[in-house]
This record gives structure tokens, C-alpha cells and sequence, in this order.
């Protein structure tokens, strides 16, 4: 898909000086450092999202929403309501201040399908840049296509499969493989907008999204088998409903992936139900609640068409596309994980350069090895060596459950929650030793077999590296470890033979015992 912003866009980013805007900072590398905002102008709601830099891996600092309903009857009507006119140009108003308050350098302001589609859109919209005081860029239903898909690609490490972004009045369905978008379509079936033109009645909903959905045959032809990308409020408040009503242990919502067949019983729930009713649904605001049903009918004809083999919940969207398309071309091939975990381990260990030393001392024992290492184990690895300190602030007793706490909850993407649960056994471990009975049982389980034995090497890897290098850079380098004539073997320059104790010699056996082997120590 092109990259050109559509013949009906609106000015962008025009009027910062109005807005107040600082001055922009970067860095040595031409990065810039200072926040960066978008506000999403959607049919249902006004969000602002303040981010602390345009990076690989942004990590929002601000983020506020105001349901208006723009949407509402628009299709019916032709107008945006008086009201949530009213209540949108409140909420821009607010959100001006707030960028002002939080220094932020760079505002973008985008505008979707209400707006497009409204006799008195571009009256709202001269109105809505004097409220905030920017430009706005009026997004083509394929300009929101393609930035949908390009912040699923922001977010998931090498995305296979069908994005689909549903908002209050549209939805868009664009392929997406690895970095390469495909072709884009729009329709008119978001929530608002079925709620509108179906008169309330799911039945008559069901029979628009059918007949809709025959322009996306190019699209849900190639889903077979492949990832659909659930992008959108509506979606993700049914995934919400999902997680509580199977009792889902993680309460992160990027990268929670369903089973087609349990998500289809679940949607045939949420349609014959009455919201209000649902299980768990305080956690839903009221104000989306009346169009999780129509949500659940768009999701249960695309499971129907497409035949996925997931659905996978994205955190990433419109929103994160525009940044991430931002990025020169190095940066977009960066992987998000391992920039996350690098932030962290700049802003958390004790010595930053250690968690890297990490990286490459684990990799030439790892090598060592007759077993095979997978390219996203590795990935995998690299981003727990980075996270290996991030919890040495805690009390001793508390540093396994510290450091847990804030791997499997941190803002990461570009993981899925298999490997969330793998980093955060794998820094646990490091604290608490390697037994399995000192899982964690619930991560144990997301992880799997496999990742859990990967967690456990690692954590006994880490637990030679600590206090051999007292987690500070320079050492490790110059105390290699490997597997040699069949002995996981611990090499101690001249200048550390002193450090040859009882300690590290029974870490060296622990290790080589997961692998049923001998460990020793050779000194001096």
C-alpha cells in the first residue's frame, strides 16, 4: 500500500506554535528524546496518548480517553450529534493542556470515520484544530488500513496473517507479512455504525456484516491457517470478558491469543446475551457495553470466512503504526523486545553493560551445546539476560517475586505471553535457584514445557554469571563457559582464580546437572 497521505487529508501537524510546543531535542544519534503525543479522533471515542520518545519501543507515559460517541447515527443522520460535538471539543480543549504540561514536542492529531463521513465533518474539524491547537490529518479508510497494520508490525515480532481494525464507525482488514503491508479495505461495520443502520437489531446486523464482508474476500481468502489481529476498543473489551470468564491468569492484553473454536462459543454468549448480564462485565465501561454484541458478530463472521488458526489481541494500532512509520529504516528493523528490555536494563541494573556481557557469554555456552536453539528462543535469551537485574533493589528474600512481578507485567511487545512467562522463571530462577518446585505454577504452565527447561538453563547460567562478576561489566568476557570433552567447564583467568569457592563450583554443578553432565572449575 502507498505511503502517501490521502488527497482529502487535512493539514498536519501545521499551528505547533499555537499549541506551545518546546522545541524538539535529539539525541547523538538524530533520536528524539522529548515526549511525543497522538491524539485518535474516533467515531466512539477521543484518546490522547503521550509516549516518552518517538523509539522503536515507545513506551506511553500519558494516556486518557473521553467516549463521545461521534459516530452515533451518522449513517442514518448524516451529522455528528450536537453533543458529542460538544463533548469531543471539551476533550481536545483538555488534552492540549496536558501535552503542554507534559512537554511534549510533537502532536499528531488523526481523524477517522466520523469525521470522514459527516455533512458537518469538516466544520467539526476546524473547530476540533483551533481546540487543540494543530493541525489534523483526516484519515482515508485505506491510510487507516495501512497504519493498523503497521502498528500490529510495530508490535509482534514477525506478524503472519490479517489485521483487523475495528472502531465505532469502520472497520479495516489489510494483510500483513513480516513488513510487507498488502492491500487494504474499509467497511462500515464498527460498532456505532451497525448499531445505526440495523436499528438495534443483531439479526439484521448478522445480514449487513454478511454481505459486507464479500468485499473482503481478497483479504480472508489468504487468513486460512495464519494470525487474525484483533485491533480496536470493542475487541479488546471482549478479550477483557474472555480472560475473566476463563479465569485467565495474566491480565495483559497484548498478545493474548484465542482458540478459534472456544472464541466462537464465547461470541455466541456475548450475541445472546444481555450486556449487563455478562460475567465479570463491571470491568467493560458502560458506555461500550451496548456494542460488545456487534463487535462479537463481526469477529464470529471473520473466525467463519477466514478460518484462522488464532486470534491474537493487539495493543497496537493506528496510533503506534503512525510512530513506528516515523522510524528511519534501521529502526523499524530493530525488534521491540529486546529495545524494551535494553531501556530497562539502562534505566534498572546496576551495571548495564553487564546484562549485554550476558548476551554473549550465554551465547558461546549455549553453542557449546548439541541441542538446537531456535531463532526466537535465542531473541528470547538475550532479553532475560537484559532483564537479569532488574530486581536488586528489593529485599533478598523478595527479589524472585520482585523481579516476576515486573517482567510478566512491563509494557512490553513484540512477545507473546509463552514468552513473557519464560522471562520472568528464567530472572526468578536466577534469584531462587533452579528446582522446579520453585516455579511459579501458573507461569510454568503459560510457558510450556520446552520454554520452562529453557528458563531453568538460563537461570543456572545466571547463576555462575552473578557471582563471578558481582553484576559488573568487564568480567565475563574473560571467564568463558562451556561444554568441553563432555564437562560444562568454567575457565577463571589468572587475575579471578581467587574466586574458585565452594559456591561457584556447586552453580558449575548445578548447571551441568540439568544437562546430566559433570561441571568443573579450571583456575589460574
Amino acid at each position: 500500500m502507498g505511503r502517501a497521505a490521502p488527497s482529502g487529508a487535512r493539514r498536519a501537524n501545521q499551528g505547533t506554535a499555537e499549541l506551545g510546543l518546546l522545541p524538539a531535542t535529539t539525541g547523538p544519534a538524530g533520536d528524539r528524546l522529548d515526549p511525543v503525543a497522538i491524539i485518535d479522533i474516533g467515531s466512539n471515542s477521543v484518546r490522547l496518548v503521550a509516549y516518552d520518545a518517538l523509539t522503536r519501543a515507545p513506551t506511553p507515559i500519558y494516556n486518557e480517553k473521553m467516549l463521545c460517541g461521534l459516530g452515533r447515527n451518522v449513517l442514518t443522520t448524516g451529522r455528528l450529534n450536537d453533543e458529542a460535538v460538544r463533548r469531543a471539543l471539551s476533550a481536545l480543549t483538555r488534552f492540549r493542556i496536558l501535552c503542554r504540561t507534559m512537554g511534549v514536542t510533537r502532536l499528531h492529531v488523526l481523524a477517522t470515520a466520523a469525521a470522514r463521513d459527516a455533512e458537518n465533518g469538516p466544520a467539526f474539524l476546524e473547530a476540533a484544530e483551533a481546540a487543540c491547537g494543530t493541525g489534523i490529518e483526516l484519515l482515508s479508510g485505506r491510510r487507516e488500513a495501512e497504519l493498523s497494520a503497521l502498528g500490529v508490525i510495530s508490535g509482534f515480532h514477525a506478524p503472519d496473517g490479517v489485521v483487523g481494525d475495528l472502531g465505532g464507525g469502520s472497520l479495516e482488514l489489510v494483510d500483513v507479512r513480516g513488513q510487507v503491508v498488502g492491500q487494504g479495505v474499509t467497511m462500515p461495520l464498527g460498532g456505532l455504525a451497525l448499531q445505526d443502520l440495523s436499528g438495534g437489531s443483531l439479526k439484521k446486523a448478522a445480514k449487513l456484516v454478511r454481505e459486507h464482508m464479500r468485499k473482503a474476500a481478497p483479504q480472508l481468502e489468504t487468513l486460512k491457517g495464519r494470525t487474525f489481529y484483533a485491533v480496536g476498543g470493542t475487541w479488546r473489551a471482549l478479550a477483557r470478558l474472555h480472560m475473566a470468564a476463563r479465569q485467565y491468569p495474566l491480565h495483559v492484553m497484548h498478545g493474548y491469543t484465542v482458540e478459534p473454536s472456544d472464541e466462537l462459543s464465547f461470541l455466541q454468549v456475548v450475541e445472546q446475551s444481555d450486556a449487563a448480564q455478562l460475567q465479570d462485565v463491571d470491568v467493560i465501561s458502560e458506555a461500550r457495553r451496548p456494542l460488545l454484541a456487534y463487535g462479537a458478530v463481526v469477529l464470529e463472521e471473520i473466525i467463519r470466512v477466514g478460518r484462522p488458526r488464532e486470534i491474537a489481541i493487539s495493543a497496537s494500532g493506528v496510533r503506534e503504526g503512525l510512530l513506528y512509520e516515523q522510524l528511519d529504516r534501521d529502526q523499524r528493523a530493530g525488534d521491540p523486545l529486546l529495545t524494551s528490555a535494553a531501556e530497562l536494563n539502562a534505566l534498572r541494573a546496576r551495571a548495564p553493560a553487564h546484562g549485554e556481557e550476558l548476551c554473549a557469554w550465554t551465547d558461546r555456552f549455549i553453542e557449546s551445546l548439541d541441542g538446537p536453539e531456535t531463532a526466537d528462543e535465542r531473541r528470547l535469551r538475550h532479553a532475560a539476560c537484559l532483564l537479569s537485574d532488574l530486581g536488586w533493589r528489593a529485599h533478598p528474600d523478595y527479589r524472585g517475586e520482585q523481579s516476576i512481578a515486573l517482567i510478566q507485567n512491563a509494557a512490553f511487545v513484540g512477545v507473546d505471553h509463552p514468552g513473557r512467562a519464560y522471562l520472568a522463571l528464567a530472572v526468578a530462577f536466577r534469584h531462587v535457584g533452579v528446582a522446579p518446585e520453585r516455579a511459579n505454577p501458573v507461569l510454568r504452565a503459560m510457558a510450556g514445557p520446552r520454554l520452562f527447561e529453557r528458563a531453568r538453563l538460563l537461570g543456572a547460567l545466571l547463576r555462575v554469571a552473578f557471582p563471578l562478576s558481582a553484576a559488573m561489566g568487564g568480567v565475563l568476557g574473560t571467564a568463558p563457559l562451556a561444554v568441553i570433552d563432555g564437562r560444562v567447564t568454567l575457565h577463571l583467568p589468572p587475575e579471578l582464580r581467587d574466586l574458585n569457592s565452594e559456591r561457584l563450583q556447586g552453580r558449575v554443578r548445578a548447571l551441568a546437572r540439568l544437562l546430566s553432565l559433570e561441571g568443573r572449575v579450571i583456575a589460574g
